[in-house]
């Protein structure tokens, strides 16, 4: 009869009740294209599947010609071309360069491995708010969990909107984020200190529109300064400067005083001549289209806002339209272009990190659509 080594005799007991093993074990194999259509519930895991293409709407997946890097459609085989049988990928911004069709056009047909949220993306099986990419068997995948992450503030902060959708989700958001800690408009110039300050530089902040950084001290109303741009302008409802909507700093940003000036109080939609000192952002007499790199930014604090002033705490209730004409009323648009660049330009480091230094340091609330993109659709379809 062998003789075991106390060692070698604790190892097989530990293997027998699965408590020990090789890391092949412990992590969990990647889910097929199938499994991750048919588990859209919010939790995150690793996909393996070949890239057929790039989505652009729903039901539509192009495989040349690719606008952008925003998203790939992945499928159980090379040769699908059925979207049913696809899921679409949301690529965040650092992974764009690496990973995007438009750049990278040789990823088509190579099979590749994608860890991300199983949600819906262009109202369709998706995988969002993805955290790696890898060429299938390149990389051991992590390990695949069936839980959703907590959410950013804390794994009870969104209770009262979980399992909700539509009007009662929107209903119960607001009852979650009115409870804020209200600033002056001169507090907001130390808030945005800290919330936009640049990771490269912690002497200066990032300018929303124009991208560029300025020292945090050049803040004020001269021409080569930066001041407190109101993403949701505030003659859209009169709320002016105001505590409440005209200083929450969930859409307050820096930018240089001239574009915010060329930015005035215009809509949002796509189109324009291009605005000077800020490349990549366009305008026309009735809307502003920002550069690419923030566009989802702008969408979501534009969702804040008509979730956040719901007219019932004696703010001014405001509301998103499909109009770039809305003057001063309590509306802004354009409704269906801001759902799509949320769709297109995912939450970023730079978002996520704005919106905990707001939750932990100055108003102590959050923006819902950068801890879940999803729920845009689930309000606004």
């Amino acid at each position: 009869m062998a003789r075991w080594s106390p060692l070698a005799l604790v190892v097989a007991l530990l293997a027998a009740v699965g408590l020990y093993g090789s890391t092949a074990a412990v992590a969990a194999a990647p889910l097929t294209v199938a499994q991750a259509i048919s588990q859209q519930n919010g939790s995150s895991a690793t996909v393996r599947g070949y890239v057929v293409g790039q989505p652009t709407a729903t039901t539509t997946v192009i495989r040349s010609g690719c606008p952008n890097d925003y998203a790939l459609a992945l499928a159980d085989s090379a040769s699908t071309t059925s979207t049913s049988s696809m899921v679409y990928v949301q690529i965040p911004s650092s992974f764009r360069s690496a990973w995007g069709l438009r750049t990278n056009p040789s990823l088509l047909g190579r099979q590749i491995d994608v860890t991300g949220s199983l949600s819906a993306y262009f109202s369709h099986a998706g995988l969002t708010s993805s955290t790696a990419f890898a060429f299938a068997g390149t990389t051991p995948p992590p390990t695949t969990t069936t839980t959703s992450p907590p959410p950013g503030g804390g794994g009870d902060y969104y209770a009262a909107a979980n399992g909700k959708t539509g009007a009662a989700l929107k209903s119960a958001l607001n009852g979650i984020i009115r409870n804020q800690t209200k600033l002056s408009y001169d507090q907001v110039w130390d808030a945005l200190k800290a919330t936009d300050q640049d990771p490269a530089n912690a002497n200066n902040v990032k300018l929303l529109y124009s991208g560029i950084s300025l020292p945090k001290t050049s803040n004020g109303g001269g021409g080569d300064q930066w001041n407190r741009e109101h993403v949701w302008a505030k003659s859209h409802g009169d709320f002016g400067t105001a505590t409440g909507p005209g200083t929450d700093v969930h859409h307050l940003r820096p930018e240089d005083v001239s574009v915010n000036a060329a930015r005035g109080n215009l809509d949002f939609d796509n189109g324009g001549s291009p605005v000077t000192q800020a490349p990549g952002s366009l305008a026309d007499g009735d809307s502003f289209e920002p550069r690419d790199a923030v566009k989802g930014d702008v969408a979501r604090m534009i969702f804040y806002m008509a979730v956040r002033y719901e007219g019932n705490d004696g703010y001014v209730n405001l509301e998103i339209n499909n109009s770039v004409s809305n003057g001063s009323q309590p509306y802004i648009g354009k409704l269906s272009v801001l759902k799509q660049w949320s769709q297109l330009d995912p939450p970023d480091a730079f978002e996520r990190n704005r919106n905990q230094v707001i939750f932990d340091r100055f108003q102590h609330n959050r923006n819902p659509f950068i801890d879940h993109p999803e729920w845009v659709a689930s309000i606004w379809p």
